[in-house]
């Protein structure tokens, strides 16, 4: 296990950014940059042994500060959309960004993939990590609390990136942090998704209404196209009659993930037959949303110049509900002041 560091370019604003590289004995690496705390690369062997790079992305620094599609993304404070961009807590209203019709997306329009964090390195003969870590003011975003935040992506020797989430916080407060990569186990610039196949451990998922807002419902995927209990490709049931896919342009739905308890737990796995590279899944929290990419629009700025289109990539966000702050009846995202949140979500290659 090896961790390398170069310049990866100045912001805007003058500021110097890094990219951090962990490479393992099997060739698999991946790169992360302190702009953000995004990961920048995963490059993956396949059963002959070449190399590619599994993840969208952009080329430099630059393509990382506009970032609208999230590619690598770390999320915070809140992951996914907040319904009518407010919540309340402990009886005050807090107002939010408006950055998705009258929702709040991905906690507005100044996420955590666009500070420089902190940085800490560490290896070890079987695993390397590193780790981001910034404080997050009262009220940044609109959000209540002093957040101590910090997430430590870890390279193994079992060719698992381990994504470990932690903050405390001052106020009561809310929290849903999630990974917004883009996977596309062909080749970040090997085209549509659709033929890859997908398998979630889940028996429901949270319907939306019109505006991607989940309505409340624990919906069952029994009968449905939204059913991936058995493996099948993404395409198979896409462009399906079915008003869910309809409304999202395809899938982009929280699932209901069936876990036992609070253990980090096998819950869905991603398979190219052309490759022959597979992905698993593992996360200790609720939700996982699945979404195809339907929004993907020509990225300007792309790695090697690659053009990305509609469903070239598919995301896992492991998380808690969407909109939980205002649906009761979802598991809560409210961390208590002094309060810590610990989560941990693992996506492991084979090759």
């Amino acid at each position: 296990m090896r961790i390398t560091k170069k310049s990866f370019g100045k912001t805007s604003r003058g500021e110097d950014t890094t990219l951090y590289t962990i490479t393992n004995g099997n060739g698999m690496k991946v790169s992360f940059t302190d702009y953000g705390a995004n990961i920048v690369s995963i490059v993956v062997p396949d059963a002959k042994g070449n190399l590619t790079d599994v993840a969208l992305g952009f080329e430099n620094i630059q393509g990382y500060e506009e970032n609208s599609t999230g590619f690598g993304s770390f999320i915070g404070r809140n992951a996914n959309r907040i319904g009518g961009a407010k919540f309340e807590l402990n009886g005050k209203v807090y107002e939010l960004d408006k950055n998705d019709g009258e929702n709040n997306l991905h906690s507005g329009f100044i996420g955590y993939n666009k500070f420089i964090y902190e940085t800490e390195t560490f290896e070890e003969d079987d695993i390397a990590s590193i780790e981001f870590t910034r404080l997050s003011p009262h009220m940044e975003q609109g959000f209540p609390g002093n957040l101590d935040i910090s997430i430590t992506y870890s390279l193994t020797e079992a060719n698992e990136i381990v994504i470990e989430y932690y903050a405390v916080s001052d106020r009561d407060t809310i929290i849903n942090l999630t990974n917004h990569s883009y996977f596309n186990l062909s080749g970040h610039n090997a085209g549509s998704i659709l033929d890859h196949k997908v398998w979630i451990k889940a028996n429901q998922f949270t319907p939306v209404s019109k505006d991607l807002i989940p309505t409340g419902e624990l919906r069952d995927v029994a009968g449905s196209p939204m059913d991936f209990r058995v493996l099948k490709s993404i395409g198979q049931d896409i462009n399906a009659n079915y008003e869910q896919l309809q409304i999202a342009g395809g899938y982009d739905h929280n699932y209901v993930l069936d876990i036992s308890s609070n253990e980090v737990e096998k819950v869905a796995e991603l398979i190219d037959e052309k490759s022959h590279r597979k992905m698993e899944i593992f996360t200790d929290l609720p939700g996982m949303q699945l979404y195809s990419g339907n929004m993907l629009k020509t990225v300007n700025n792309s790695k090697g110049g690659a053009t990305y289109q509609r469903r070239d990539g598919v995301c896992f966000e492991t998380q808690k509900f969407p909109n939980s702050c205002n649906i009761k009846s979802f598991p809560s995202c409210m961390l208590k002041a002094g309060k810590e949140f610990d989560s941990v979500t693992i996506y492991k290659f084979f090759f």
